[in-house]
């Protein structure tokens, strides 16, 4: 493990409880709702990031979705399994996923890819095009401004990065997803930038 994933792993694992105690759970739940709409029926979706199961993991199960949670985070994935217990969770890297391919209906990954550096993103998103099945749904978000570094959030050390918006939607777009919709949008007081994609049946990874 690199020590980047090192500093977000320990900070999240001394800050979570506090962080989903602060966290409003439903600032999102209108993007929820339209990935769900999106999906075919007895879906399995990839939360990527998955961190204490709440909101999404837990929202997906409660209407009939299959999920599988990955997480670097032991303390997130002990809340996640209490907290959704009928969802599966799995300590793991994002930079490291070990699914084959065309497995998921659905893969989500928010609040999570501006804790890695810029340079790895479009990697990320490939190797999400290559798990997701043809006709399957992507959605992500990552900050709005470019930058990268490390900060103190919510006591402890915590590692930052990002493009700005119009070349993460290109990295999407480059790794073959068609996109959906996509915009800054503003959930509980923060901004973030959003993107739906779809992997077309027809459509090759370049």
């Amino acid at each position: 493990m690199n020590e980047i994933s090192k500093i977000v792993e320990q900070g999240y694992n001394k800050i979570a409880k506090d962080y989903y105690n602060y966290r409003d759970i439903n600032k999102f739940n209108s993007e929820l709702e339209k990935f769900l709409s999106l999906l075919p029926k007895e879906s399995h979706v990839l939360d990527v990031g998955c961190g204490a199961g709440i909101p999404t993991a837990n929202f997906l199960i409660k209407k009939g979705v299959q999920v599988t949670g990955i997480d670097l985070s032991e303390t997130m994935l002990t809340l996640a399994q209490e907290n959704v217990p009928n969802a599966e969770f799995i300590k793991m890297d994002i930079n490291d996923i070990k699914f084959g391919k065309n497995t998921f209906d659905g893969i989500i990954s928010v609040y999570t890819l501006f804790h890695l550096p810029k340079e790895k993103h479009f990697q990320i998103f490939k190797k999400f095009f290559e798990i997701v099945k043809p006709g399957g749904i992507l959605l992500i978000n990552t900050g709005i401004l470019e930058s990268e570094g490390t900060s103190i959030f919510f006591g402890v050390p915590m590692f930052w990065s990002n493009f700005k918006p119009k070349t993460t939607l290109d990295l999407v777009k480059r790794a073959g997803f068609s996109i959906i919709s996509e915009g800054v949008l503003e959930r509980g007081g923060e901004y973030q930038y959003w993107i739906f994609g779809k992997k077309n049946i027809y459509l090759n990874n370049k």
